[in-house]
C-alpha cells in the first residue's frame, strides 16, 4: 500500500470545494495515514507549470474548471472516455512518472443513473449544451440510450455536442430552450446549467411521474425544478450525488484500494447537512 503521497483539486476559484472533506475521509477510513488532500488555486495556463513541478510524492490531481481541457493536454496518455469528451478531470500519475488523464464525471453520471433506475434503451434529454453536457452525453450512451435530445439556447452549441454524441455512438437531437413542457417527457432529464437558468422551467415542465431527474446543481438544495419534480413522483438525483461518485473513481485511481464509499458519503453529507447516496456498498 502507498505511504506518504499526496493529491490535490485544481482549479480557479477552488476555495470553496469540498473534495478534501471526501478525499481525506476516504484515506481515514482506508487506514491511509500517509495520503493528504488539499485544494490548490489554478488557472487554465498555469496547469502546465504546476504539474511539470509536482515531485514523485503527487499520486495525482482532481481538475475543475477552467482546466479540464487542458488536462489532456498536459496528459501522456488519455482514457478513451476523456478523449470523446473533450475533456478530463482526473490526472494520474503511472509508476513511470507520466501522467494518465480520465473523466471521471462520465462514470460517475454512470453510477447514480444506474442507482436512480436507469435502463438500457431510456430516452434522455439533456438541459444545456456546455462542459457538462459532453459528459452527459456520453453517460447516456454507456447506459445505452436510445436517444439524447440536447435543449440549449444556442443551435451552434448542440452542435459542437455533436462529435461526442458520434464517438459515444448515440443519436443526438437538439431542441430550443424554449419552456416546452414536453422536454420533460423523457425517461431520463439531466440539468447540466448553472443555478438560476433553469428555474423558470419549475412552472410548466410536463413531468412523468417513473422518470428519472439529474440535476448537477447541488447549492441551493433542492432546485425549484428539483422540487417540481419531486412533488411529481421522480426519481430525483442532486449534484452531490455526482460529486461523491466522481471523487469515488479518482480515490481508486489514485490509491490503487477500493473506496470506502459510505463513509465518504457520510463526511460530505455532514459537511453540507444534506443527504447524500452512496452509490455502492463500501468495502
Amino acid at each position: 500500500m502507498k505511504q506518504a503521497n499526496r493529491a490535490a483539486v485544481v482549479g480557479k476559484p477552488i476555495s470553496h470545494s469540498l473534495s478534501p472533506v471526501i478525499h481525506n475521509a476516504g484515506y481515514a477510513a482506508a487506514g491511509l495515514s500517509g495520503w493528504s488532500y488539499t485544494r490548490i488555486e489554478c488557472a487554465e495556463a498555469e496547469l502546465p507549470a504546476l504539474v511539470g513541478g509536482l515531485g514523485p510524492e503527487w499520486a495525482g490531481l482532481s481538475v475543475t474548471m477552467p482546466g479540464k481541457e487542458a488536462a489532456l493536454a498536459v496528459a501522456d496518455a488519455v482514457s478513451p472516455v476523456a478523449a470523446a469528451v473533450g475533456a478530463a478531470n482526473t490526472l494520474v500519475r503511472r509508476p513511470d512518472g507520466s501522467w494518465y488523464a480520465d473523466n471521471t464525471d462520465v462514470t460517475g453520471m454512470v453510477d447514480v443513473l444506474t442507482a436512480a433506475g436507469c435502463a438500457a434503451g431510456a430516452t434522455v434529454t439533456v438541459l444545456g449544451a456546455g462542459g457538462t453536457a459532453r459528459a452527459a452525453v456520453a453517460a447516456a450512451a454507456r447506459l445505452g440510450a436510445a436517444e439524447v435530445t440536447v435543449v440549449a439556447r444556442r443551435p451552434e452549441a448542440i452542435e459542437d455536442l455533436r462529435p461526442v454524441a458520434e464517438a459515444a455512438g448515440v443519436p443526438l437531437a437538439g431542441a430550443p430552450w424554449d419552456g416546452n413542457p414536453a422536454h420533460a417527457r423523457a425517461d431520463v432529464v439531466i440539468s447540466t446549467v448553472p443555478k438560476g437558468v433553469a428555474d423558470p422551467l419549475a412552472e410548466n415542465f410536463d413531468w412523468r411521474p417513473d422518470s428519472v431527474f439529474f440535476d448537477v446543481v447541488y447549492d441551493p438544495w433542492p432546485t425549484p425544478l428539483a422540487t417540481a419534480a419531486l412533488a411529481a413522483g421522480c426519481r430525483v438525483v442532486s449534484g452531490l450525488d455526482l460529486l461523491l461518485a466522481q471523487a469515488v473513481g479518482q480515490f481508486e485511481h489514485f490509491t490503487g484500494v477500493r473506496a470506502p464509499v459510505g463513509e465518504m458519503a457520510a463526511a460530505l453529507s455532514a459537511a453540507v447537512g444534506l443527504p447524500v447516496r452512496a452509490t455502492r456498498p463500501a468495502g
